[in-house]
């Protein structure tokens, strides 16, 4: 029985392996529609770019919260007393992405028995899906795609509130003054506003190697106008946004030429408060689009100078609307630590620039989310502590507490301990509630292996989400506390 589960988790190391190693433009099936219930949480294990070293992967794990450039991914709805999130699931053999959406029931205090959308006929995690509710209740979900050849989707609710049925949107943008399919999308982030519509800023490719980020707005997710591009420096950026009482802010790193896409460095911000007619810096600087040179206004941070990337993480408007930006910097994208030290740095913007250092990581894809409960209160909840699969993404989770404005920060709380994989990706729900209050999934950081999903609540009770059930809803048991 030893030999085979060892010939099986090697077949599948190789398999996954292979299947992670064909170029992401490469031709790919469409994806199949499902509106299937999954009888379980299962994320996606996935892995980028073997090292050949102790380390295995540049980056692997469990990725079914990923990316952050994915957001948002949960959203509370008061109205409905549900948060409603989503996914990135799969079998139990990891052969698919599965793009899953559920909710926790906060009057009930239970979880529902997740529907899967679509089969995506991949098993890139950068293909997960992100999620979004409109003026009326719909849900919304957009399924991106990493690279060109790959197709994305849109999805809508049947009805209010409800995750059963889900129906195709075909929705349409501007493309040089013609209607065209809106069919391919990388790295969506989808901000709704009430009484305006929808805003995404997203990643548009041009070949594999550049990536432009911009933006497009719609009244009704259907008809899109044309899309603008923020930024084309080099070439390309990744970004992270927040949206705030109809403002929407985006901070960005960019890809020097010639450097390749693993050296990404320099942090920059922009802000728009009319919708995107008009964009600007965080002291006002108007701003003509796109940014083309690497010197610009909308510079916050020259980490090139420095000879360190730059890794965004999160980024959070306050309560008065002001940016608040987390990334990690390092001096390169290989794992181990021979690129120590890995720093979790905030910027925060109040009239000026504020930059302060919060911990240290091992590596470059330890990711968290940064929480705004007061004007001086904040929180950081992420894979800060070292794990089991030590330099491999993710970690144990652990809660760091500012309470001076991002000026200090101490550990509050470790919230898992002795884990057999590393956790990580942990996610903010918008208007996040205490019960549900971040979520994130782990897995293996050197092979293939399963993936559970979990979430905490403010206090930092930890719940781990079954694999497998039936019946249409499930009441999680909290895991025993460990207070640092």
């Amino acid at each position: 029985m030893k030999f085979i589960l060892t010939a099986s988790l090697t077949l599948l190391a190789v398999v996954s392996s292979l299947a992670q190693t064909v170029h992401p433009d490469a031709k790919y099936a469409e994806a199949e529609e499902l509106q299937i219930k999954t009888n379980g949480y299962r994320g996606i294990w996935y892995m980028n770019q073997p090292s050949n070293d102790e380390y295995v992967y540049k980056y692997s794990g469990g990725m079914a919260t990923y990316t952050e450039m994915h957001r948002p991914l949960a959203i509370y709805s008061k109205k409905a007393q549900k948060t409603f999130f989503c996914f990135g699931g799969t079998d139990d053999k990891n052969t698919t992405l599965l793009h899953n959406v559920s909710y926790f029931d906060h009057k009930n205090r239970t979880v529902a028995n997740p529907t899967a959308v679509i089969d995506k006929r991949t098993t890139d995690a950068h293909d997960n899906p992100v999620i979004s509710l409109d003026d009326k209740g719909h849900i919304w979900l957009f399924s991106t795609s990493h690279g060109t050849n790959r197709p994305s989707y849109i999805h809508k609710s049947v009805k209010p509130y409800d995750i059963e049925r889900f129906e195709r949107v075909n929705a349409t943008e501007i493309v040089d003054g013609e209607e065209k399919p809106l069919d391919n999308f990388a790295y969506f982030q989808i901000w709704h506003v009430k009484g305006k519509g929808f805003m995404a800023l997203y990643t548009k490719y041009t070949g594999w190697s550049s990536r432009i980020i911009g933006f497009n707005t719609s009244k009704d997710g259907v008809k899109w106008k044309e899309w603008q591009p923020l930024g084309q420096i080099d070439e390309g950026h990744y970004q992270v946004s927040d949206e705030h009482n109809g403002k929407i802010g985006t901070a960005f790193n960019y890809h020097p030429n010639g450097m390749g896409m693993n050296y990404r460095t320099n942090l920059y911000y922009l802000e728009t408060t009319d919708f995107g007619k008009t964009w600007q810096t965080a002291n006002g600087t108007k701003i003509d689009l796109p940014l083309k040179q690497v010197d610009n206004p909308a510079l916050v941070k020259n980490f090139k100078s420095e000879g360190l990337n730059c890794y965004m993480k999160d980024m959070k408007l306050d309560k008065r609307g002001r940016p608040i930006i987390m990334i990690i910097s390092s001096k390169g994208y290989q794992a181990g630590p021979k690129n120590n030290p890995r720093s979790w740095e905030l910027f925060a913007f109040d009239k000026e620039w504020n930059n302060s250092k919060v911990t240290g990581s091992d590596n470059n894809y330890d990711t968290g989310s940064l929480y705004i409960d007061q004007e001086k209160t904040w929180r950081i909840i992420g894979p800060t502590k070292q794990g089991p699969q030590l330099f491999n993404p993710g970690g144990e989770v652990a809660i760091w507490q500012s309470s001076d404005s991002g000026k200090s920060w101490e550990q509050t709380e470790q919230l898992t301990q002795n884990s057999t994989k590393n956790h990580n990706y942990v996610r903010r729900p918008e208007n996040a509630h205490p019960d549900f209050y971040g979520y994130w999934a782990d897995g293996h950081g050197r092979q293939p292996s399963e993936s559970s999903l979990y979430f905490c609540n403010k206090d930092g009770d930890v719940f781990e989400l079954p694999r497998h059930f039936t019946g249409a809803t499930f009441k999680p048991t909290k895991a025993p506390k460990t207070v640092n």
